[in-house]
């Protein structure tokens, strides 16, 4: 019970510090909070908080326990890679996580598991204290001190092979029809497709780790961040359903609409719809075309994510005439600094 109250009122919290997620201002990066926007319009929900995770990997997740208490979360390595088409495909994604309530599940189970993790942890070092100080012991005091370490051991085994089967049960939890769900949400909500095809593409294809991905929020992202590099591809996840599976289906769909995405889905998977039939609606939701900015280059994605990381830091930027791009500190204790290349005094 207490668990459950800990995770609803500060579920969200913890897994955004667990993240390592920053809270930023729209001057950080004015594309993500106009995409933010739109589609929180497009989905009728109110505007979620938006962080930056500074990591050179692509993904992102949505917490909360309601469209109210909403937060995204997106790394720097997704705003450096992804046009806006796939970075609006992203968005909407999560937004229909926010819009389906899947958010609060994941965040109140993520939290009671890490707990349970803990509580195992807490056990293995106490047997491993308490045999330190067993030493001391005289025989007879060493035998009901052993019998007390054999229980603790058995409660400590117990509850650390329970921590690893709680986390499976929960990766299949947050379940698949979710995950399809929110692809055929946020297709709708975009009127594009490929936009999420492509930027699940790209982000599959990843191979930098990110660094503050756990079993524990792992499920929480839109794709796995724990594969092996190499493996971004294959369809041997648990947490999620296969990326080529999604990427299929999306790809699939002749209009935008649930009814489209469902029947997308019984043809590449030759299963049932996981679309609610309350959901297919007789309508007709057109593909837009697609936006004017084209594939983002690997010289730009570079510059891009570095960009990010530092004003995700504080960093300030100084453009001067002769074309350079001056990043100056948080800390920085003057008022003015000078181009290295022109000389040009700027005030910062």
């Amino acid at each position: 019970m207490i668990l459950a109250m800990v995770s609803f009122s500060s579920g969200d919290a913890i897994f955004l510090a667990a993240s390592k997620a920053t809270p930023v201002t729209k001057d950080v990066h004015p594309q993500l909070f106009n995409v933010v926007e739109e589609m929180a319009i497009a989905a009728q929900l109110p505007m979620p908080k938006i962080y930056i995770i500074n990591d050179p990997a692509p993904n992102a997740f949505a917490t909360g326990r309601n469209p109210e208490k909403a937060s995204l979360a997106v790394t720097a390595g997704l705003l450096g890679r992804l046009n806006r088409d796939e970075l609006q495909g992203v968005v909407a994604h999560e937004m229909s996580h926010i819009l389906n309530r899947d958010i609060l599940f994941v965040t109140v189970a993520g939290v009671m598991l890490g707990a349970i993790t803990l509580i195992s942890e807490v056990f293995l070092r106490g047997l491993f204290y308490s045999s330190l100080g067993g030493r001391r012991y005289s025989s007879r005091e060493r035998g009901k001190g052993d019998g007390a370490q054999a229980i603790i051991m058995i409660i400590a085994i117990v509850a650390a092979i329970l921590a690893p089967i709680m986390a499976t049960l929960l990766y299949f939890a947050l379940s698949r029809s979710r995950e399809y769900l929110a692809d055929a949400g946020g297709a709708r909500l975009t009127r594009y497709p490929e936009g999420l095809a492509s930027a699940l593409e790209k982000i599959s294809q990843n191979t930098v780790p990110l660094a503050s991905a756990n079993k524990i929020t792992a499920p929480m992202y839109i794709v796995n961040p724990l594969q092996e590099a190499g493996m971004k591809l294959s369809d041997w996840t648990s947490t999620h359903p296969p990326i080529s599976e999604r990427v299929k289906i999306l790809r699939g769909m002749s209009g935008a609409s649930f009814t489209d995405y469902s029947e997308a889905f019984k043809k590449t998977t030759k299963h049932s719809t996981p679309i609610p039939s309350s959901a297919l609606k007789d309508e007709t939701v057109e593909i837009r075309p697609a936006s004017k900015q084209g594939p983002v280059s690997s010289k730009e994605q570079f510059r891009n994510i570095g960009d990010v990381m530092f004003k995700t830091s504080g960093f300030k930027f100084v453009n001067c005439n002769c074309g350079i791009r001056m990043k100056i500190p948080p800390n920085f204790g003057s008022g003015t600094v000078q181009c290295p290349r022109c000389g040009t005094l700027h005030e910062v």
